[in-house]
């Protein structure tokens, strides 16, 4: 008995759409991760190096003067300080407020609900502007100007959205058999949230705050706005170019990914956990 010919067409297929996927991937890497190399590079090169025409990808000469220089700047410790706690305050401002939120979203049926979605997703529409100002005159009528909490308070603002609708999808995801089970043992809506629901969207909720800090520490328009004296680290570097060495510039822009990117790494984990998997 003569056995038919094995099609093995669409195994080809599915094998050079793998490797077109993973090549697309590496892609998108390469295009993504060149910048922050090439920031990085330039950081720990010598200002001698900087100096050269035409520069070589790799720097002639590694020092360690260029990030000195931009450390021992004048005003750059204290935005850095103030860059980590606004930071730090907006994740848990945002937790605070948007967990719950995203919690009422996920498991109560209300009227205007998806309009309610579609409303908080306004204050990402609107320039940054538009709401920086009219949010400084009401920091100068509350006596807030020029702090921290002014910035913590416009970080939030902005970042309360992606907060809210990322909380909901992670809450969703947990079961509500679960959830019932625990009051069906004699805990209250409450204790059963507490105690069940937010352990379990623990990861979910670290995944937020990754978002919520990267965008807190990015921010730059509202926080040159709202400060003077008290400057976040993007502020002060915007602040400083006009008049900044070429050595400050470089080093400014590294520092400014360089805790952001620390954050991620230490968050990784978490971070695809609303997608149903995990990174080990």
């Amino acid at each position: 008995m003569i056995l038919p010919e094995i099609d093995r067409a669409p195994l080809r297929r599915r094998r050079w759409r793998a490797i077109g996927v993973q090549v697309a991937c590496i892609v998108i890497t390469v295009f993504m991760l060149l910048p922050m190399v090439l920031i990085g590079l330039t950081a720990v090169s010598s200002p001698a190096a900087l100096l050269e025409f035409p520069r070589p990808f790799i720097p002639s000469g590694f020092s360690a003067d260029t990030l000195l220089a931009f450390v021992q700047a004048t005003g750059t410790i204290p935005a850095l300080g103030n860059s980590l706690l606004a930071g730090v305050y907006t994740v848990l401002l945002s937790l605070l407020v948007g967990a719950p939120a995203g919690y009422a979203l996920a498991r109560y049926a209300f009227r205007g609900k998806d309009t309610y979605q579609v409303f908080m997703l306004l204050a990402r529409a609107l320039p940054i502007v538009v709401l920086s100002v009219p949010l400084a005159t009401l920091f100068l009528n509350a006596g807030v100007y020029d702090t921290v909490f002014a910035v913590t308070l416009l970080h939030t603002t902005l970042a309360m959205p992606t907060t809210v609708l990322i909380s909901a999808s992670v809450f969703v995801s947990v079961p509500t058999d679960v959830e019932e089970a625990a009051r069906v043992f004699g805990c209250s809506r409450f204790e059963a949230a507490r105690r069940v629901v937010f352990p379990l969207a623990a990861p979910g909720l670290a995944a937020a705050s990754i978002f919520t800090f990267v965008l807190s520490w990015n921010e730059i328009l509202g926080a040159a706005v709202i400060t003077l004296g008290h400057r976040t680290l993007p502020a002060q570097v915007l602040a400083s170019l006009g008049e900044a060495p070429q050595t400050y510039r470089f080093a400014g822009g590294f520092a400014l990914i360089l805790p952001a990117l620390v954050f991620i790494f230490v968050m990784r984990r978490y971070l695809v956990n609303m997608w149903g998997t995990t990174l080990r």
